[in-house]
């Protein structure tokens, strides 16, 4: 029997069509916002209006997270990042980005820059799916509020299907960029 061929992703073609995708959306956002102020200037005016104080509210959070995100990058040396997170050591980088995505809280809009720069790094697909995925899924530190809205059980039960879900996205993810099978 041959050998399974897996198509070859290079990731600055994933990051020119990323590139790409963003200048369709501006451009798409742009047509609706065109749009929206040729059916109702009064609503599109005070929708920018409204867009543009929470983007203020949210601005100081964001710039603090940033700065915050930088400096652990800037006094983590790159080696000791690729050392844990890397290919070399798959099984221990998957769980321990998703102990760390698990525990920590952080919005959606400072963690996939963050996953950029830890791509740029040499960090696996796989490693920052489990990441990501368990930060927008899994809530360690929400745990409290959620206990007490739901209940403990089903507080339990969520996280660690969550969890396990979590680790299927990687393995789905290792599997499909073909880190995890040649």
């Amino acid at each position: 029997m041959g050998k399974r061929l897996v198509p070859v992703r290079s990731k600055e073609g994933i990051y020119r069509r990323g590139k790409i995708s963003m200048y369709f959306l501006y451009l798409l956002l742009s047509i609706a916002l065109v749009i929206s102020f040729i059916a109702d200037r009064t609503k599109t005016y005070r929708a920018i209006k409204i867009a543009f104080k929470k983007f203020t509210k949210i601005l100081p959070a964001f710039a603090e997270m940033l700065v915050l995100v930088s400096i652990i990058l800037g006094l983590v040396p790159d080696s000791l990042i690729v050392h844990y997170l890397g290919k070399s050591n798959m099984f221990q980088g998957v769980l321990m980005a998703s102990f760390f995505g698990s525990i920590t809280l952080m919005p959606g809009f400072i963690a996939f820059p963050l996953c950029g720069i830890l791509l740029k790094k040499g960090i696996t697909y796989t490693v920052i799916s489990a990441f990501t995925t368990t930060l927008m899924m899994v809530g360690f530190v929400t745990f409290p509020i959620e206990k007490s809205y739901f209940g403990g059980k089903v507080t339990v039960m969520r996280n660690v299907l969550s969890l396990f879900i979590a680790l299927i996205v990687a393995v789905m993810t290792g599997i499909f960029f073909g880190e995890i099978l040649p």
